[in-house]
């Protein structure tokens, strides 16, 4: 018995010999430099909709969400007397929309980077609460 487990050690010694110990090293994740850039001008909007900032930052968020992009955090401001800012820091970069509710128009904008978010879901969401009579959008590769 004691011969077998001597010979079944050097067996498992010989094979585990084979094997390369090396150390094992996470890959850095690589990324690739590309992104789209949706610009818009929404004409003919919603009055409600755009003196509305606290729903239009909730629609904001919304609308990023179904592109398929991440929130990290946000900023606003409102202007006097009328007219606001929102912007959120998205994990692929940014949206924004800044109004003008005396010309019932706004801008707005969404960069991302990377092929996996949506400009068009993210514009459908906006078109659906703004309610524009009018658009004028662009996107541009970036790359």
């Amino acid at each position: 018995m004691k011969d077998a487990q001597v010979y079944l050690w050097a067996i498992l010694f010989a094979l585990f010999s084979l094997i390369p110990f090396t150390s094992i090293k996470a890959e850095e994740a690589q990324y690739e430099f590309y992104g789209r850039h949706f610009l818009a001008q929404y004409y003919g909007c919603n009055s409600r909709a755009l003196n509305d900032p606290k729903q239009l930052a909730k629609i904001m968020k919304k609308a990023s969400l179904a592109a398929g992009a991440t929130v990290l955090e946000s900023a606003s401001h409102i202007y006097s007397p009328a007219g606001f800012s929102f912007v959120l820091l998205l994990s692929e970069s940014h949206a924004s929309v800044h109004t003008y509710p005396e010309h019932k128009c706004c801008f707005v904008d969404f960069f991302t980077c990377g092929r996996h978010c949506s400009a068009e879901k993210f514009d459908a969401v906006l078109r659906n609460y703004l309610q524009p009579k009018r658009v004028e959008m662009e996107i541009r590769e970036r790359q």
